[in-house]
């Protein structure tokens, strides 16, 4: 599957990608909370694949300078719209994250990459990546790279199922994730669309190519994905209490896999 497929994706489904995070709340509640303890108002942002926006507008509402770069115009050009109700002023690019080199983007205090590594289904693919966003870095900036988790589509046929997983056992690839689970060697190929699933033992081996220094790598659902739709469920004050509760795990490693996705953050030397 090719990036013009990625692009077909995210060209037809901006709608559905912008109201993800309304429907799993998690992921934005506990990546915000752990990126809020290091931007601050000023500060300067490159979000690279970051989709229609919902990160770029969090931190243009906190008075931070925000460039987005996705590759889907369909995202862009919601994410104009959205900006444009939030009245905030956001530099946006239609563009691969393998051509940042064309764009005369600057550097800037923090990089996201939260959606590139998704699909880049070419090893060699996903260090040019790391190293172009790395160049639009200042020293002793933060950068912040999304992962998705090679247990995330059992994580979702748990938590809808029944009837998930009979179907998709019926599906060879299946079988080859769940092989790349118990080797820890992840997934390439199709899912949704043309899709990596990294495994969670080797997110500190491939970034420890680059010349950042962790601060974190957790889980960007906490403990909670599995629970999600019964915790929607539950009354305010309880459900509060389980954000606040699942904040303090957030940086433990054995608690990685109940999360779809991970986050790295590292500040660069």
């Amino acid at each position: 599957m090719s990036i013009e497929a990625v692009k077909k994706h995210y060209d037809e489904n901006a709608v559905q990608e912008w109201e993800r995070l309304e429907n799993h709340p998690f992921e934005f509640l506990f990546t915000t909370h752990m990126m809020d303890q290091y931007i601050q108002s000023g500060d300067t942002i490159l979000d690279i694949g970051g989709g229609p926006g919902r990160y770029s507008i969090y931190y243009a509402k906190k008075h931070c300078g925000v460039t987005l770069v996705d590759l889907s115009s369909g995202n862009i050009a919601l994410a104009k719209e959205k900006a444009s109700e939030s009245h905030v002023n956001i530099q946006m690019h239609v563009g691969n994250c393998l051509d940042l080199d064309t764009m005369a983007l600057g550097t800037y205090d923090h990089v996201f990459l939260m959606g590139p590594l998704y699909h880049l289904t070419d090893a060699a693919d996903r260090e040019r990546a790391v190293e172009l966003a790395l160049k639009h870095l200042k020293p002793g900036g933060i950068f912040y790279c999304s992962f998705i988790l090679d247990f995330a589509g059992l994580i979702y046929d748990l938590k809808y199922g029944p009837g998930f997983l009979p179907n998709e056992l019926k599906n060879p690839l299946t079988a080859k994730l769940i092989d790349s689970i118990v080797t820890g060697t992840g997934y390439t190929g199709p899912a949704f669309t043309s899709a990596c699933f990294f495994n969670q033992r080797q997110i500190e081996p491939f970034m420890q190519q680059f010349p950042l220094e962790k601060l974190h790598l957790f889980g960007q659902e906490g403990i909670l994905a599995l629970k999600e739709n019964e915790l929607k469920t539950f009354p305010k004050e309880e459900y509060d209490l389980w954000i606040e509760t699942a904040k303090k795990f957030l940086d433990l490693p054995e608690f990685l896999a109940l999360s779809e996705h991970a986050m790295y953050i590292g500040r660069k030397r």
